[in-house]
C-alpha cells in the first residue's frame, strides 16, 4: 500500500531520512547513478521507485568534467540533468546550488567561474554535508562553501549570488513558493535561475499526486509548467524559459528551466 502524503514538515523529515540513507551507500561506495531499467530517482532504489528519470546518466556530465571529479562525487550524483551546463557560467561569478548533495555541481561550477567566482552549495543533511566536504577535499577544490539549511529558508544575504543552479531537488519541497522567493531574495537584479527539474503533465492522477514513494522519487511533488511559470513570475522572475529534455515517467518529464530576476 502506497504511503500517503502528509504536512510539510514530515514530507521534509522523509526527505531528509532517504537522502542521509542515499549518502551513506555512496560514502560505502554503492552504485547509486541508474541506466535503463535501474530503479532511480531523484534518489536510488529502494530509497525511490521512479525508473526512468536518468535513464541518460551517462550523458548528463562529459568525460572532460567527470575526469574533474571524485569517483564518490560521481557516485552519489542523484540528479535528473547538468544545471552546469545551461547556467553558462562566467569567471568571477557567485553560484548557489540549491540541494548541493553529494556537491557534483557544486565543485564543476568552482572550475567554471574560477579562482576570482565562488560557488555555494546549501543541504539539510549532515550525511550529504559530510560527503560533499570530503569530495571537496579529495578534489581539491578552494573557492568552494557547503552550508547546511533548507532552500526554503537560504542561509546566505540578499542580493548575494548570481547564478541559482538545482539539480532535480526543488520538486522535493513542500513549500515551492519559498524556494522562489528565496531564490529571488539572494539573487542580485538580473541575476540567472537555470535548474533542471522535474515537470509534470497537467493530467498526473491524483493517486501519483498522494504517494510519499512518488514524491521522494521526485515525481508527485513536480510542478506543471504553467505552475512553475506561475510560482517564478509571482516570485519576480520573467524571461521564463521551460525546455523539457526526456520523458522520466508516463505523467512527468525532466526539463530546464530558466528565467531572470527582474
Amino acid at each position: 500500500m502506497a504511503e500517503a502524503l502528509r504536512s510539510k514538515d514530515e514530507i521534509r523529515e522523509t526527505v531528509r531520512e532517504r537522502y542521509a540513507a542515499a549518502a551513506d551507500e555512496a560514502s560505502a561506495g554503492a552504485r547509486s547513478s541508474c541506466g535503463p531499467g535501474e530503479g532511480c530517482g531523484c534518489s536510488s532504489d529502494p530509497l525511490g521507485t521512479l525508473q526512468d528519470v536518468k535513464d541518460a546518466r551517462t550523458d548528463l556530465y562529459s568525460d572532460a568534467e567527470q575526469d574533474q571529479l571524485p569517483d564518490a562525487a560521481k557516485v552519489a550524483s542523484f540528479g535528473c540533468g547538468n544545471p552546469t551546463a545551461v547556467a553558462e557560467l562566467r569567471e568571477g561569478e557567485t553560484v548557489l546550488d540549491l540541494g548541493s548533495g553529494g556537491g557534483i555541481d557544486v565543485l564543476l561550477s568552482a572550475r567554471r567561474v574560477g579562482p576570482t567566482g565562488r560557488a555555494y552549495g546549501v543541504d539539510m543533511t549532515d550525511e550529504m554535508l559530510d560527503l560533499a566536504r570530503a569530495n571537496q577535499r579529495e578534489a581539491e577544490v578552494e573557492n568552494v562553501e557547503f552550508l547546511k539549511g533548507t532552500i526554503e529558508e537560504v542561509p546566505l544575504p540578499d542580493e548575494s549570488v548570481d547564478v541559482i543552479i538545482s539539480n532535480c531537488v526543488i520538486n522535493l519541497s513542500g513549500d515551492k513558493p519559498a524556494v522562489f522567493r528565496e531564490a529571488a531574495r539572494v539573487l542580485r537584479r538580473g541575476g540567472r535561475f537555470a535548474v533542471t527539474d522535474i515537470v509534470a503533465d497537467e493530467d498526473m492522477d491524483e493517486a501519483t499526486r498522494r504517494d510519499m514513494q512518488q514524491w521522494t522519487g521526485c515525481i508527485a511533488g513536480a510542478l506543471t509548467r504553467a505552475e512553475f511559470e506561475h510560482e517564478l513570475a509571482g516570485a519576480g522572475f520573467d524571461q521564463i524559459e521551460i525546455v523539457e529534455t526526456h520523458r522520466a515517467h508516463e505523467h512527468a518529464g525532466s526539463a530546464i528551466v530558466r528565467a531572470t530576476k527582474r
